[in-house]
């Protein structure tokens, strides 16, 4: 096998694993939205912000600077350095894992009423064992990485997110009736659980070829050493830019918890009431939003070393190509879910979320409605990232963000604060904050890449398809829910918008016979469809 098609073949088993985890992370939400409702869901997004953040510090870009000095030290026959920047890393990242663990363990009450949640403790002090065994599991999955031998990592990632799912749901419903504030701590629990079985398995596995691993580092002929201080400073050098735009994120979210609670009392809200909104915006209408980065993420993940073969061979034809085509494929996903889940917010909530009460739906159908439209930008930047890291510039998308961190800030402080928006200011705020990153990275690469774009084929045109795929869902659901249970109509509509987007995409020639071409098989189905299909080239 080639270098190329071993990278090809890693980067599937990864990208399959990828989305077996986010669709099993999205689908946990509903099930366990409905069993602690959005009190107990206001607990267990409270903790989790804080959680991400703190294992985002201490482990969001050391497996990446492993997996590099790893396999710069292999591809040179140093094995014996190679596996010497594991063991430095693995104790480093021990240290870091006991030290976060230890300050959630000692200080999750003090942080909690800081925030102004203070029932949320059990769900922050259930996730300390995580602290600990995320970092490990990180070194082991940086080695192999490396070493370019993707299944330990993909199967330690795909076990880690089962058992979560299971500990998780399994805890919430076992100690419900101990109350929901250490309900939501069974909830969070599953991630300590998941962690730890992700650990163990990626130990065992590494055990298991341990004497391969020294048969290899046996043949290493010539080894110079590789000083600790040199494998820290490296790792360093690689992590720490990584960790910073890695952490944008979870600290606009741990920012925003803090700011909606303090900002909903402050304008007259009980605690109590308070959490059940920050419940219903993070725990049930923001996991309906994430739903679609499973798609876009996946595009992202082939968008960056595409992006980079190109604009190193200075190719600019391709390069507009590749650009175009990102864009394009990912505003196909992101426009019609953002404008479906617009017009059926409260059906959909209804449908997902039907445990809860009349008015906790209406109201958390009310904040999907402002919400839903941060899909689109959502998505966008998660693909102009992706372009804009494999044109060899990753701290841009790290500046635009945090620019839309700052307007998200500033909007959710004022926003939140009046009255009749309350906690739907947290939602605009959300959507501006992806709008300002998105715009400014579309901006950037407009200017940088120098290749031309077609707004009307990337844009225009799936608009066009979008809009009428979302006026037709909106009337059929109307038409439906007269003559069936809403419920039924909802799928029904659902459905509708399927058939209709899809009829739309090749009316208005949006999808053409070149794109099907690009997909297994797609050759015949373009054939199939015939006269009705159109050609780039018309």
């Amino acid at each position: 096998m080639t270098k190329s098609q071993n990278y090809l073949k890693g980067a599937a088993v990864l990208g399959v694993a990828g989305i077996i985890v986010k669709i099993l992370g999205a689908v946990y939400r509903i099930p366990l939205s409905n069993i602690i409702k959005d009190e107990g869901i206001g607990y267990y997004q409270t903790a989790y912000p804080i959680y991400v953040l703190l294992l985002t510090l201490s482990t969001a870009g050391i497996p990446v600077a492993i997996a590099k000095l790893v396999s710069e030290k292999r591809a040179l026959g140093d094995y014996r350095n190679a596996h010497k920047v594991f063991k430095v890393s693995l104790v480093g990242l021990v240290v870091l894992g006991i030290l976060t663990s230890l300050t959630v363990a000692v200080g999750a009450e003090m942080i909690v009423e800081s925030i102004g949640n203070p029932n949320a403790y059990y769900a922050l002090l259930a996730l300390a064992p995580a602290l600990l065994f995320v970092p490990i599991m990180a070194a082991f999955r940086g080695f192999f990485q490396g070493s370019q031998t993707m299944f330990p990592t993909a199967l330690s990632q795909v076990l880690e997110q089962l058992f979560r799912v299971a500990t998780g749901l399994g805890l919430t419903v076992l100690l419900l009736d101990k109350g929901l504030p250490i309900a939501a701590g069974g909830a969070s629990f599953g991630g300590s659980m998941g962690a730890i079985i992700g650990a163990v398995t990626i130990i065992i596995i590494y055990l298991k070829r341990r004497s391969s691993i020294k048969d290899e580092i046996a043949t290493t002929i010539i080894s110079k050493e590789y000083p600790v201080k040199s494998i820290i400073k490296d790792l360093l050098l690689i992590a720490v830019p990584i960790t910073i735009g890695s952490a944008i994120a979870p600290i606009m979210n741990t920012v925003d918890a803090a700011l909606v609670f303090r900002r909903l009392q402050d304008i007259g809200y009980t605690s109590k009431t308070a959490n059940d909104l920050y419940g219903q915006l993070t725990g049930m209408a923001q996991t309906l939003v994430n739903l679609p980065q499973v798609f876009s993420i996946a595009i992202s993940m082939s968008l960056v070393p595409a992006i980079s073969t190109a604009s190193a061979r200075k190719a600019r034809d391709e390069l507009g190509s590749l650009i175009s085509s990102g864009i394009r494929m990912t505003l196909l996903i992101g426009l019609p879910a953002a404008l479906g889940m617009f017009v059926l917010a409260k059906p959909i909530i209804a449908l997902l979320y039907f445990n809860n009460e009349p008015s906790v739906i209406a109201s958390t159908g009310d904040i999907l409605t402002y919400l839903s439209l941060g899909v689109i930008f959502l998505t966008l930047v998660q693909a102009l990232t992706a372009i804009i890291q494999g044109l060899g510039k990753p701290i841009i998308p790290v500046r635009n963000l945090f620019f839309g961190a700052l307007a998200k800030i500033t909007l959710t402080y004022i926003l939140t604060g009046i009255p009749a928006i309350n906690v739907k200011g947290a939602a605009i705020s959300t959507v501006t904050a992806y709008a300002v990153a998105a715009t400014l990275d579309f901006y950037y690469v407009i200017k940088t890449a120098n290749a031309g774009i077609d707004l009307k084929k990337i844009l225009l045109k799936p608009l066009m398809s979008s809009l009428g795929m979302a006026a037709v869902v909106k009337l059929g659901y109307m038409a439906m829910s007269s003559i069936m249970p809403d419920k039924l109509a909802t799928v029904g509509a659902v459905g509708l918008g399927v058939v209709v987007y899809g009829v739309l995409l090749i009316v208005t020639g949006t999808i053409t016979r070149e794109d099907l071409a690009m997909f297994s098989k797609g050759g015949r189905i373009a054939d199939k469809l015939g006269r009705f299909l159109k050609s780039e080239k018309q």
